[in-house]
């Protein structure tokens, strides 16, 4: 029996961002009897802590740490690795595998996963995007993160990249380490159902939202997605369809400074609706959308951008290496050059239906051949 204890999401079946879109699916679509996951889960309840949950024959230990802004997955991600030892000898777990998601823990790794390496046990890697690039954090914390993924890289066995552009930045970087690196994608559905739910049509009232009239951001509201810089061109735009903003906004100091910047408040078309996790839902948001815009300019292959790539017609993407690779001749780009945003809208207005359908056959195929669940499964089961 394999054993394999996945470290860095929230828990499976979470609702949250990629790495929980991305362990679930991962086991959902890993059929082998003769594996067994294991995916600690974040609780912020005191009393539920070191409870050991089945969801779907998964087993969940529940970590608690209490909710303390950024820092809470940091300790998150070290208590799991120091829980490990002895979860592993409590239930006698035999041929194990750790996969540990991002590079949070850093210089105290090596002393965290020392005595189970020497024990046999392999630790895997998945770097995730270049988190010291990230606009949201003060220069401090990214020195703080680039130090983290040097020990990470280091003293992990192998490393795992959802990109070749940053499995070639960890080969380059790090090529003193000679670390084996793999690049293993994240997945895609094809042809999944939308459902016209309560909230949706609930949404679609509130904001007046009409089909096939709207373009669509989906993402956490972080200045790397390049929020400020779309909505600042799409008010430019001659378009008259709405903007939709699928996002966790919250009035912090980047919704603020949005806000005065870009006076967005005063154009009719932008529309931010909250966040949309029920899945039906969002599928029903992409489907129906005239063109989805994705602006993330940092980290490696992103799940919302596949999603996308799955379902929606039009895909206008942000001119990032990550991007690119993922999008290639599937989709359109944008700079941060002024007015380049604008241009693409404007010629979208443009399109025929013919011309939107070929980019959306061209985004299915990219899909199917290059991001499907069951290539991405099989890769790993070459890898464990």
């Amino acid at each position: 029996m394999k054993n394999i204890i996945i470290i860095g999401a929230r828990g499976y079946e979470s609702n949250y961002g990629g790495w929980e879109t991305f362990v679930t699916n991962l086991i959902k679509n890993y059929h082998d009897k003769n594996v067994v996951f294991h995916v600690p889960e974040l609780t912020h309840n005191k009393k539920e802590r070191k409870v050991v949950l089945e969801k779907e024959k998964v087993k969940c230990l529940l970590i608690y740490v209490p909710k303390l802004g950024f820092v809470t997955m940091f300790l998150y991600a070290i208590k799991a690795l120091k829980s490990l030892k002895k979860y592993i000898r409590k239930n006698n777990l035999q041929n194990v595998s750790v996969y540990i998601l991002g590079c949070r823990v850093g210089p105290i790794y090596p002393f965290l996963i020392h005595a189970l390496q020497k024990e046999g046990i392999k630790f895997y890697l998945n770097p995730d995007g270049l988190e010291w690039m990230r606009d949201k954090w003060a220069w401090w914390i990214k020195e703080c993160f680039k130090l983290s993924e040097h020990v990470m890289v280091k003293h992990s066995d192998a490393i795992i990249c959802d990109s070749k552009a940053i499995q070639n930045y960890i080969d380059q970087r790090y090529q003193k380490f000679h670390k084996k690196t793999y690049f293993i994608p994240y997945g895609a559905y094809l042809d999944e159902k939308e459902e016209k739910t309560d909230l949706v049509n609930s949404l679609l009232k509130k904001y007046k939202i009409k089909e096939n009239n709207y373009y669509l951001i989906v993402g956490r509201f972080v200045p790397e997605n390049n929020f400020e810089l779309i909505i600042r061109e799409f008010m430019k735009s001659k378009t008259k369809k709405d903007l939709v903003i699928i996002s966790n906004v919250i009035e912090n100091k980047f919704y603020k400074k949005l806000k005065k910047k870009t006076r967005f408040f005063e154009d009719k078309r932008i529309k931010f609706i909250g966040p949309v996790y029920d899945k039906p839902s969002l599928l029903y948001f992409r489907k129906n959308a005239y063109a989805y815009i994705h602006g993330h300019s940092a980290g490696g292959t992103n799940p919302s951008l596949l999603e996308s790539l799955a379902t929606t017609k039009l895909n206008i993407l942000f001119n990032a290496i990550y991007n690119v690779e993922v999008g290639l001749t599937s989709a359109l780009y944008f700079s941060r050059m002024p007015n380049d945003l604008v241009r693409i809208l404007n010629k979208c207005e443009t399109f025929d239906s013919k011309l939107i359908k070929k980019y959306a056959t061209l985004a299915r195929e990219r899909i199917k051949s290059a991001y499907s669940w069951e290539s991405v499964v099989k890769e790993y089961k070459k890898l464990w």
